[in-house]
């Protein structure tokens, strides 16, 4: 916080012409800012310079400025010193330092980056404690990786392999082929038979059980086929 204390507290403009304290001197360790003293202007000086001088105006409060109840509160604290007090305040750093820390306000954000500090020394405690399990899980997850994870995936590409091989062989062009060999090795069986036959190798009765037999099952796998061909 770089807030600028008014020294001439509870003073009217009257009173501070007729002041007989002697000046406290500008030269001391503090800024401008802190350490300068303003001077009213006259009519003929702002005539000339026709503005403000940067260093007289109010700070905003993103730049440090108080507030008007913590400035009063200050003022509090200011209005009771004696002059050598003020000019030890303004000339002496760890004084002023003594004097800042022990403002309310000053304290109530010490406290906080206290608690702060302290709640980020405890995460950081908590994840050192943490480190020896995050470190074991580690290790299952390379065995795991190296072991379980290689036989898992052997197995599956395994079964890709069989999955493949059941689509290869159960696949609607496969399926066709399937039976247009059947139906061709029946048509052979039949033709044997019929030979046969000619030959009076077999007889006519069993000759007729087994022809018909073999027709039937050519014209079921012949109409499955038709089937399957029109349906694709």
């Amino acid at each position: 916080m770089n807030w600028k204390f008014p020294i001439n507290f509870g003073r009217t403009q009257e009173q501070q012409g007729q002041s007989n304290f002697p000046e406290i001197p500008t030269h001391s360790w503090y800024p401008p800012s802190v350490g300068g003293t303003s001077h009213p202007s006259t009519p003929g000086s702002s005539s000339i310079t026709g503005q403000q001088r940067p260093l007289d105006r109010p700070l905003s409060p993103s730049r440090g400025q108080p507030s008007p109840a913590e400035a009063a509160g200050i003022i509090a604290r200011l209005k009771d010193k004696s002059i050598d007090e003020l000019r030890k305040l303004l000339n002496d750093k760890e004084t002023y330092n003594s004097f800042f820390n022990s403002l309310e306000q000053v304290k109530i954000q010490n406290n906080l980056r206290d608690e702060l500090q302290k709640e980020t020394l405890q995460i950081a405690r908590e994840n050192l404690e943490k480190e020896p399990r995050i470190l074991e899980l580690k290790n299952q997850c390379t065995i795991i990786r190296t072991t379980e994870l290689a036989a898992a995936q052997e197995k599956l590409a395994d079964l890709q392999r069989q999955k493949e091989e059941m689509l290869r062989v159960y696949s609607p062009s496969s399926l066709l082929k399937t039976l247009s060999d059947g139906m061709d090795k029946i048509e052979k069986e039949s033709e044997l038979l019929h030979k046969q036959l000619l030959e009076k190798d077999i007889d006519l009765p069993t000759f007729v059980q087994k022809y018909k037999k073999l027709r039937t099952t050519y014209h079921r796998r012949a109409l499955l086929h038709l089937a399957a061909k029109t349906s694709g």
